[in-house]
């Protein structure tokens, strides 16, 4: 006899499994339906709009607003999206529904005319021009990196570079230097004059010559004005006037120019070119908190680096004091603000210059020290010509320089005119 429960186990045995069957369907139906969804994105984003809107044209399925035409998107498209997945998802569930007709050609409605020539706005356009602008900044990051590695060259330690045709000319013909690479810019025209002669002196001293683009010049000498030649050599030290026995001359017009913490290269150059000019017997500078002698200096100097023996020393008021010792005069510069103490200033124009003189120009910023400022014998001053404000009320120190050496020298001038007959 069957027991009163028996129906009831089997009713719901077979309620289990057929909910168990639903839901192993619809399961089956959402991991379809997901893996489709998937293949739509992959197509959108890697294929771009036209091919993702082919694909789906070709079978009858309509794109989502985001790939769609223009005026698509916002609220609208994903509503749209939605719904396209909810109805694809109903048709896996039920079993019973027939399978959508193929057919080659898609609705008229859903293609319309020149959409083949109509650029999409969505998101698959703006990626593409993200990764343009990206590929662009990558491609020139590049070839700056190129262009920095091919233009690396092998160079001796402790060398250093000169630049540009007076320098390099100088530095040749005077031959305190060591050298060991010529730089010239290749060009297709032929090598200039000037340029025939640097390599045939570079070939005379043993250096070796290079014809490199102007890339290779332009990092040779970090930007500066090379005129297309480099010339790698050994630097140029100071000299230290106290280890250094100066040739003694008997001439009572002489004059030495004494810089003190001069710290612009281009300031420098120009001092050391007025000096060279204007025919200054010797420069002293002093060691610390000045301006070295790099190529810079040299060609701000136009080569005139290369001629003038630049001597050192480490205190400028011991020197100072040993040159008063042997009867020099010592003059100082001041402007017309900066007059003070008991120190008599005198205008340029008027000053006699009757003995040995050692002028001392001080820092661009804070001029004369205490010390060196307490030793001078006479302070000169160069007038202006207008009012001034009190803003700019006084030169350059290489302008100044240049204004203060032809009004002493112009002196010995005069007089070698008056001598001779």
């Amino acid at each position: 006899m069957q027991p009163i429960w028996a129906p009831c186990v089997s009713v719901a045995s077979v309620t289990s499994s057929a909910g168990l069957a639903f839901a192993v369907e619809a399961m089956q139906a959402f991991k379809f339906s997901t893996w489709k969804e998937r293949r739509l994105w992959s197509a959108c984003s890697c294929s771009g709009v036209f091919w993702a809107a082919r694909c789906f044209s070709s079978k009858q399925k309509h794109l989502p607003a985001r790939f769609g035409s223009p005026g698509q998107g916002g609220d609208e498209g994903n509503r749209q999206q939605h719904d396209s997945h909810q109805t694809r998802t109903s048709e896996q569930v039920n079993p019973e529904s027939p399978p959508p007709p193929r057919s080659c050609k898609p609705p008229k409605d859903s293609r319309p005319p020149g959409w083949k020539y109509k650029k999409s706005p969505g998101p698959a356009a703006s990626s593409r021009e993200e990764f343009r602008n990206l590929r662009e900044d990558d491609f020139s990051k590049l070839r700056r990196r190129r262009s920095q590695k091919s233009s690396s060259v092998q160079r001796t330690q402790g060398s250093e570079i000169l630049f540009g045709i007076g320098p390099c000319s100088i530095a040749f013909s005077q031959a305190k230097r060591n050298f060991f690479q010529l730089f010239v810019k290749s060009s297709s025209s032929g090598l200039r004059p000037v340029m025939e002669e640097f390599v045939q002196q570079a070939k005379a001293r043993g250096a070796s010559v290079h014809y490199v683009r102007r890339e290779v010049l332009d990092t040779l000498c970090k930007d500066e004005v090379h005129q297309g030649v480099c010339l790698e050599a050994s630097p140029l030290g100071l000299k230290s006037i106290e280890e250094t026995e100066v040739p003694a001359c008997q001439d009572p017009q002489q004059i030495w120019l004494v810089l003190e913490q001069i710290q612009d290269p281009m300031n420098l150059g120009t001092l050391l070119r007025c000096a060279y000019f204007l025919g200054v017997d010797q420069v002293v500078m002093s060691r610390s908190n000045s301006c070295p002698l790099t190529p810079v200096v040299s060609k701000a100097s136009a080569g005139a680096m290369e001629i003038l023996d630049v001597y050192s020393t480490d205190d400028i008021p011991r020197f100072l004091k040993a040159k008063i010792e042997a009867c020099w005069e010592v003059v100082g510069t001041v402007s017309k603000s900066e007059v003070e103490g008991n120190i008599p200033v005198v205008d340029c124009l008027d000053f006699q210059w009757e003995k040995p003189t050692v002028l001392v120009l001080g820092n661009e910023a804070s001029g004369l020290s205490p010390g060196t400022r307490s030793l001078c014998h006479k302070m000169l001053t160069i007038p202006p010509g207008i009012a001034l404000h009190p803003g700019l009320d006084s030169l350059n120190v290489s302008v100044a320089t240049g204004i203060l050496l032809h009004s002493i020298l112009r002196q010995k001038a005069k007089q070698h005119n008056a001598i001779s007959p």
